[in-house]
């Protein structure tokens, strides 16, 4: 019995790793090295309660809600404030989609507060309904819809013309 549910985690981690890790890399406005801080994590937390969590109806969800949270831990500690300084790590080879515009947009992103970050993150990226982001966040919905309002103002201020410059070149 145990070996089955060792397997079974396996199994999930394995199909939504890439996923997870897609989401902490907006989350974490780029920061692929914290990105893969927050999934292993997450990944951890979900092992140590895999019997129970496996018998919940949508696992993939609980992982992305437990990503969100493990995320807003994360920024509340005094350490979080930390930038290192010097060369930029590797990034990964970006196919398919223009750079320009993901690197404009993980920089707005970047410059929201990681509440609103979050907000965007569940809201438009996980396509979250109000309440279930809410939930994930342990908020009010009131404070979703006030959140993803300032939120996306605050994309549009930083990105102004900008996005359309670099939406209409390609």
């Amino acid at each position: 019995m145990r070996q089955s549910r060792a397997d079974e985690f396996m199994e999930f981690a394995a199909g939504r790793t890439g996923h997870l890790f897609r989401s902490a890399c907006l989350l974490t406005s780029g920061d692929t090295y914290l990105a893969e801080d927050l999934v292993q994590e997450t990944l951890g937390r979900m092992y140590a309660k895999w019997g129970r969590i496996s018998r919940v109806d949508n696992p993939a969800g609980y992982a992305q809600t437990v990503l969100v949270r493990t995320f807003l831990t994360y920024k509340r500690r005094r350490s979080a404030a930390e930038r290192p300084l010097g060369e930029l790590p590797d990034t990964p080879v970006i196919t398919g989609n223009d750079p320009l515009l993901r690197l404009a947009l993980l920089q707005a992103l970047g410059q929201l507060p990681s509440k609103d970050r979050a907000v965007v993150v569940l809201r438009y990226w996980e396509d979250r309904s109000v309440e279930e982001t809410a939930e994930a966040m342990n908020v009010s919905s009131a404070a979703v819809r006030t959140r993803s309002s300032r939120a996306l103002a605050r994309l549009r201020a930083q990105l102004g013309g900008s996005l359309a410059e670099l939406v209409s070149v390609h």
